[in-house]
C-alpha cells in the first residue's frame, strides 16, 4: 500500500470512532485488493465518523440558556 493511504489508515485509526474502518485484511475481503479499494474504505470510514458527528450534535439536548 503507498506510504499515503497507509498516512491516512493510521490516522483515522487513531483519530475516528473504533469500528468505523475495518482492518486491512477486513477492508480487502469488503471493498478489494487495488488501491482504489483500499481508498473506497478510507473514505466510507471518513463519512461514518461525519455521520456519527452529526447524529450526537443532532441528540444532545440545548444547553440552558443563561439570563
Amino acid at each position: 500500500m503507498p506510504a499515503a493511504l497507509t498516512l491516512i489508515r493510521r490516522t483515522i485509526e487513531d483519530h475516528c470512532p473504533p469500528g468505523v474502518l475495518p482492518s486491512e485484511e477486513a477492508a480487502n475481503g469488503l471493498y478489494g485488493l487495488g488501491l482504489m479499494d483500499e481508498a473506497e474504505a478510507l473514505a466510507a470510514a471518513i463519512v461514518a465518523t461525519i455521520d456519527q458527528m452529526q447524529l450526537r450534535v443532532m441528540t444532545k439536548p440545548p444547553s440552558p440558556s443563561i439570563k
